[in-house]
């Protein structure tokens, strides 16, 4: 099974830590980069070939993980020349199979990869989502009025859940066969396209664990978790 991992990006939101490391290098519970948990969790789902989508800093992702024998699976590297975005970078792919896996190169997340993708291949799905159900509050109060403005209710800051895109999904190759190579294209773009070409369009519900740490506040939540939590996650020698 092949799995794409995409980390060209800056981190902007993790600066100044990003000045030095790439956002994916970024260390968990103060031990092992997250990348390095993300390889190693897709070996144990038996992905054989990852490629990892390189960019900012990629010289020092490559220096770490190099061909991935040290970990026991294929690893190689597609280089932006400049930033794509979440999907133009899989357009520089040349030997993609008919299905894939894809995700970004730092969440934190009990998923299981390998029911995710087989789920979307034995649905013949064209793409798939996975989504995670997030709770949000609201940071004011709430009111709820009649057609006549009188008020009916009042909800003192809201607890609201939303249905969110964790950032991993798997794709059929026809997605982005015909997308132009070396563009700037988003996840959103493919997905609104494919709802509207009624190509089939699957969310896969997670439940268990999920967080990225896109920003500060929520790397150190990651990290707390992680720290409290390792049996959640693979055990990393």
């Amino acid at each position: 099974m092949r799995a794409i991992i995409l980390a060209g990006g800056k981190g902007t939101r993790l600066r100044p830590y990003t000045y030095v490391l790439p956002k994916p290098l970024m260390p968990i519970g103060g031990e092992h980069p997250i990348l390095e948990i993300i390889v190693k969790q897709l070996k144990n789902y038996d992905f054989n070939h990852i490629t990892i989508a390189i960019n900012y800093l990629a010289n020092i992702i490559q220096a770490l993980f190099e061909d991935g024998s040290n970990m026991g699976i294929k690893i190689d590297y597609s280089l932006e020349k400049k930033p794509l975005g979440t999907v133009g970078p899989l357009t520089l792919i040349k030997d993609l199979p008919d299905n894939f896996f894809v995700m970004n190169g730092d969440p934190l997340t009990d998923l299981n990869y390998k029911e995710l993708f087989n789920w979307h291949v034995n649905n013949e799905n064209d793409i798939t989502v996975a989504t995670y159900k997030k709770k949000y509050q609201n940071k004011s109060g709430v009111l709820r009025f009649n057609e006549e403005y009188d008020i009916i209710e009042f909800i003192e800051k809201p607890i609201n859940y939303s249905y969110i895109n964790m950032g991993i999904y798997c794709l059929n190759k026809k997605v982005i066969e015909n997308l132009p190579k070396n563009k700037q294209c988003g996840f959103d773009k493919i997905i609104i396209d494919a709802i509207k070409n009624n190509l089939k369009v699957k969310a896969y519900l997670h439940n268990k664990y999920w967080l990225d740490i896109g920003r500060t506040k929520d790397y150190q939540a990651a990290n707390d978790f992680y720290l409290e939590h390792k049996d959640k996650f693979l055990k990393i020698e």
